[in-house]
């Protein structure tokens, strides 16, 4: 049996579904508005010393309210098992599905640009947990996001909290079950349909073994063609060796 003890797509964005503004992982409060829905299609290819990665993520987000989404997104994933560092063999094909819902709470007046929101979600074993392309078993997640927006941009906070079940014996003996997020990130807006975003986060090593839980930080930008359709670039690069070298991130997204 193939020995994966490296699953090389929990460090392309979380170890949990998040939604954020790409490229950004850092999530904000903003919701569709009700009735309103929104695409998004990301590219994340990742180069480390010993392995590669690539994820193609699709994200559906649909307004049922002013100040509730209810978020679906389904990756596709490339990626090369390893045996004692070295790569062995390719596999590719859906991972897990996310599903997930967010409520802005409380919004203060727009002089103030204060917000909070609260996520929830599960993670649905739709990926081959045997290829390494899914945990095989259903897992959840929690984020608290708060939001301060200001003459020239924004700031976004989360902290989050995820309980990962596996359905692989093997995965349960090496992976851990209890994983914690936290990040801050800005956005300022350069010109009238550019903004610059970087974010920095931590979050828990999913491998029992390491005390060194990894730390990242984003840099990009984020093209508004027009008021419903963007082009998003960034480059994601860990502060620590347990963090993926470089990652680039490609997207685009569309409302209606």
């Amino acid at each position: 049996m193939i020995k994966k003890y490296t699953l090389i797509l929990f460090s392309l964005f979380f170890s949990v579904p998040v939604f954020a503004t790409a490229p950004l992982i850092t999530d904000d409060t903003g919701t569709q508005g009700k009735g309103k829905f929104q695409v998004e299609l990301d590219y994340a290819v990742e180069a480390t010393k010993s392995n590669s990665g690539q994820e193609l993520y699709t994200t559906f987000s649909w307004g049922v309210a002013d100040n509730v989404d209810v978020i679906v997104g389904i990756p596709y994933n490339w990626h090369p098992f390893t045996e004692e560092g070295r790569p062995i063999a390719i596999q590719k094909g859906i991972g897990d599905t996310a599903v997930e819902i967010k409520w802005r709470f409380f919004e203060s007046s727009p002089q103030n640009g204060l917000s909070f929101a609260l996520k929830s979600g599960v993670s649905l074993p739709t990926g081959d947990a045997e290829k390494g392309l899914g945990n095989g078993d259903v897992s959840k997640e929690v984020m608290m996001i708060a939001t301060k927006e200001w003459q020239h941009g924004a700031f976004h906070c989360d902290v989050g909290y995820v309980h990962n079940t596996y359905s692989l014996e093997e995965e349960n003996e090496v992976l851990r079950h209890h994983l914690w997020h936290a990040s801050v990130a800005a956005e300022v807006r350069m010109m009238k349909n550019l903004r610059s975003v970087v974010d920095i986060g931590i979050d828990t090593s999913t491998v029992t073994t390491s005390e060194t839980h990894p730390v990242y930080v984003i840099g990009g930008l984020v093209y508004s063609v027009t008021d419903s359709f963007d082009f998003d670039f960034g480059v994601k690069g860990g502060l620590n060796n347990t963090a993926p070298v470089t990652t680039v991130l490609v997207g685009v997204t569309s409302k209606f």
